[in-house]
């Protein structure tokens, strides 16, 4: 559904409402009459916080030796927060299948 703001003889702002399926779609020329085009400082502002937000973050990437499987996975790091961004494989996968493993008994500690 869409919302279209109507205006009323009662009141006199124009308030949101739903439109249903059963109204007719308004005509492209009266759409474009009530589209306000913004500024040229607007445009730059919006466009210029779009590109802050796309700059690629610092980070780097790491390898990690899981314990128990005694397998690596890739860490990838922000270098300013030293925070981890993501994980390949996610390293609560590799403990889940690493006590999936030790459940069925495929670790064997000891010599029979």
């Amino acid at each position: 559904m869409e919302l279209q703001t109507i205006s009323s003889p009662v009141f006199s702002k124009s308030e949101p409402v739903l439109k249903s399926q059963n109204q007719q779609e308004p005509t492209p020329k009266a759409e474009a009459s009530a589209q306000v085009k913004p500024t040229k400082d607007q445009l730059e502002k919006v466009i210029d916080a779009m590109n802050d937000m796309l700059k690629p973050a610092p980070t780097s990437s790491k390898f990690v030796l899981h314990e128990k499987l005694n397998d690596y996975y890739v860490q990838i790091v922000d270098q300013v927060t030293q925070e981890v961004v993501k994980e390949i494989p996610n390293k609560k996968f590799l403990d889940m299948y690493a006590e999936m493993i030790d459940f069925m008994g495929i670790f064997v500690d000891k010599k029979i």
